[in-house]
């Protein structure tokens, strides 16, 4: 009795923790599902190894499920140079067999931010644990050097270097780069309700569009040329809408489309008079790995 009654204490101790140490771990992974196996093996360690002469639980709790997202990270990686040159399956193919419940996974994805989670997609395992845990979480460097199996001054380096990389080099001044996601958001607000009038107001009259052939469907055209053709060409970026957030794509204001957080469009736009001159809708994995993505609001 006596030890069951140490397992529910400890259980209640674990459940007090587990909303932070899910969020650690999805900030980490970027999937729901797999932040919640990292959760149920940080407490399966912890029912094996006990709280006995742990003085702090929670820092205890967040550095093993760190070092679990970790090792699921470098497994992640192994896998993706192993399947080099071999045909794989698509993000969104993936995520719908996550299991997991959309409209909780919009709501994780929604207070990370979109964007945030395909630059973290970029980093490597422990650059992407250095900045998680330091960045978001403020956890000293001290404590982050063992699970990265790093110095202290060699973590604050990869947590320097993941910052840079999560904010970008904007190409342009700032002042052009915030009107630039004027415009941006301006379209990206007319894509997501279907307004058309709010798409002609915000596209240049004489406005090009271009688009990776896999986008389109059968037989459309992959440049379309003038506002009214562009604006009725967008039902397929209308149907996206909902999981594009702005992005700094090669150091100017662009267009993410993201489910789940993975990247599966980019868009690049060409601003010029308060209006959208230009902009080309990019699906080639090969070219969206080429683009260099920052988040504008990390």
């Amino acid at each position: 009795m006596a030890g069951q009654d140490a397992l529910a204490e400890l259980a209640e101790r674990f459940e007090a923790q587990r909303g932070r140490l899910r969020a650690v771990a999805y900030r980490m992974l970027g999937s729901p599902g797999e932040a919640d196996d990292a959760v149920q093996e940080t407490w399966l360690r912890l029912g094996r190894a006990g709280a006995d002469g742990v003085e702090n639980l929670g820092a205890w709790l967040t550095t093993v499920v760190s070092r679990v997202c970790l090792d699921m990270l470098r497994a992640r990686a192994a896998r993706r140079e192993d399947l080099v040159g071999q045909p794989q399956p698509s993000d969104q193919a993936r995520e719908a067999d996550d299991g997991s419940d959309p409209e909780h996974e919009a709501l994780l994805v929604d207070s990370v931010g979109r964007a945030l989670l395909v630059v973290l997609e970029t980093l490597g395992p422990a650059e992407r644990v250095a900045f998680v845990l330091h960045d978001l979480f403020a956890v000293p460097f001290d404590r982050i050097a063992p699970i990265v199996e790093r110095s202290p001054v060699t973590t604050k380096k990869l947590a320097s270097r993941a910052r840079h990389k999560v904010r970008g080099t904007p190409a342009v001044p700032a002042a052009e780069l915030t009107r630039q996601r004027r415009v941006v958001e301006a379209f990206l607000t007319a894509s997501r309700e279907g307004d058309l009038s709010g798409l002609l107001a915000v596209l240049a009259p004489d406005v090009v569009r271009r688009a990776d052939p896999a986008v389109l469907p059968p037989g459309a055209a992959s440049l379309v040329r003038g506002a009214r053709a562009v604006a009725g060409e967008t039902v397929a970026l209308a149907r996206n809408a909902r999981f594009a957030a702005p992005a700094l794509i090669d150091g100017t204001m662009g267009i993410v489309v993201a489910p789940h957080g993975r990247l599966l469009l980019a868009l690049t736009v060409r601003v010029e008079d308060e209006r959208v001159a230009a902009y080309e809708v990019i699906a080639d994995p090969a070219r969206l790995r080429r683009l260099t993505l920052a988040a504008p609001d990390a």
